[in-house]
């Protein structure tokens, strides 16, 4: 989250999408990132948008991020409820088709960032999916 904050910040509308993605999905720390926004004021407030099933203030550092990339936040707020209500594949183990939301995944313990649909998923990718050897060197492309 770091350095994507810092791509964002020096200009990168990707960045600027995928962080504000990140808050609204609940990937581990960009919550908080969202949160600590909010109350710091850096934000500016979203108004009343009907709908979103997350929290106010998320919600403000989602569109503040959306503005920032130069994005329009109504369209892209509704592509990210989208993916939100659907779900998609959050596992992390290559070949797994498990379908979710990823509040119903597993979260690794030491990373944080890889999620798993169960045990014998996460077993597997750290043996031989090679997350064992990324483990707490995430790189968001």
């Amino acid at each position: 989250m770091q350095w994507l904050r810092k791509a964002a910040e020096n200009g990168y509308a990707g960045s600027c999408l995928r962080i504000a993605s990140f808050v609204y999905g609940d990937t581990p720390y960009a919550r908080e990132v969202g949160r600590v926004e909010a109350a710091a004021g850096v934000a500016t407030s979203a108004g009343v948008m009907e709908g979103h099933d997350v929290p106010p203030d998320v919600l403000t550092s989602v569109v503040h991020w959306l503005r920032k990339g130069g994005h329009n936040p109504i369209d892209e707020l509704v592509q990210l409820r989208r993916a939100a209500v659907e779900g998609g594949k959050y596992c992390q183990n290559v070949g797994c088709q498990v379908m979710g939301l990823p509040k119903d995944f597993k979260v690794c313990p030491q990373c944080k960032t890889a999620r798993y649909c169960g045990d014998a998923c996460q077993k597997q990718d750290w043996t031989t999916g090679g997350h064992k050897a990324t483990c707490g060197t995430a790189v968001f492309n």
